[in-house]
């Protein structure tokens, strides 16, 4: 039977939870390495739980944009990938209970998709909203990942450094929910790691782990990332090799080395007037790190 939002079902009792959080690992706008989709599947893989509520997605989803895959074999149709947003209730390693909210972004529909997730959020007690985002940066592999920390109150974002003063770009339902609920007062956070533009089609599995880290040092949960971290470390060693067989991509990273440093230390401009001022731009070293490494996958 569907709730009174009429866009989701819950699939059984409402459970009695102690005020959890909610993280939002919604994917269809932009998730560079795959960062949402690793965190939130190593999630569930490895933690216990189950589901407690799906949307109707033929209520929110546009099927000729984003068309789900069919599997044909031989003679006749075999499979059907049923696309589905759900909300789960897992457990961290330490027991404590906390909700997820996996699936596509809503391609229709996003006020009332908010306000049946607002409405969810007041019915289980949720204390906090974290999103979870992966956005391609102009940085270096050879450099530990970052976050871009965003919140409804400033008091929630800790020591967290602001990476960006100014910028508009297209919204997203994980942003929009963000800010519908600052406007009603209720506690939300996001975190955007940053991914080399050059690897973003890529998956990386350092990104998802600095997320999951910035999970749990902002709620105290207990979240696994060893299996990531074995995998960032595999993906490191790989695009390492790759890079060092080929002079031009190590000059390129070397330079976009440069700049990435410079930035930190906040004298980029300095650094671009004086004797480097031959370096490529950000973009010109992601087409080519792009190109370089494009051909190396068609190559084996």
């Amino acid at each position: 039977m569907l709730e009174p939002s009429g866009l989701y079902e819950l699939t059984g009792e409402v459970p009695d939870l102690d005020g959890p959080v909610l993280i939002q690992a919604l994917t269809g706008f932009v998730d560079a390495g795959s960062a949402i989709q690793l965190s939130r599947e190593h999630l569930v893989e490895h933690l216990e739980g189950r589901k407690i509520a799906t949307f109707d997605v033929d209520q929110l989803l546009d099927y000729r944009s984003r068309r789900p895959p069919m599997i044909f074999i031989e003679d006749h149709w075999a499979s059907y990938e049923q696309p589905e947003l759900a909300l789960h209730l897992l457990r961290d390693e330490i027991g404590t209970e906390f909700l997820m909210l996996t699936g596509p972004e809503p391609d229709i529909q996003w006020e009332r998709f908010i306000a049946a997730v607002t409405e969810l959020i007041d019915r289980l007690g949720v204390t906090m909203t974290i999103g979870l985002n992966a956005i391609p940066m102009a940085v270096p592999h050879t450099r530990p990942v970052s976050v871009t920390a965003h919140a409804t109150d400033k008091k929630l974002l800790g020591e967290h450094e602001s990476w960006l003063q100014r910028v508009q770009v297209p919204a997203s339902v994980g942003g929009l929910l963000e800010f519908r609920l600052g406007e009603s007062g209720r506690d939300a956070i996001g975190f955007a790691a940053h991914v080399p533009h050059y690897l973003a089609q890529t998956t990386y599995p350092a990104a998802a782990e600095l997320l999951l880290d910035s999970v749990s040092a902002s709620t105290g949960l207990a979240l696994p990332t060893g299996a990531l971290r074995e995998a960032a470390v595999a993906v490191r060693a790989e695009v390492d090799k790759q890079v060092a067989d080929d002079e031009q991509a190590s000059r390129l990273v070397s330079s976009l080395e440069q700049q990435y440093d410079a930035f930190l230390r906040g004298r980029e401009a300095n650094l671009l007037a004086g004797d480097a001022s031959d370096l490529p731009t950000a973009d010109e070293l992601g087409a080519e790190l792009e190109r370089f490494l494009a051909e190396q996958s068609r190559d084996e």
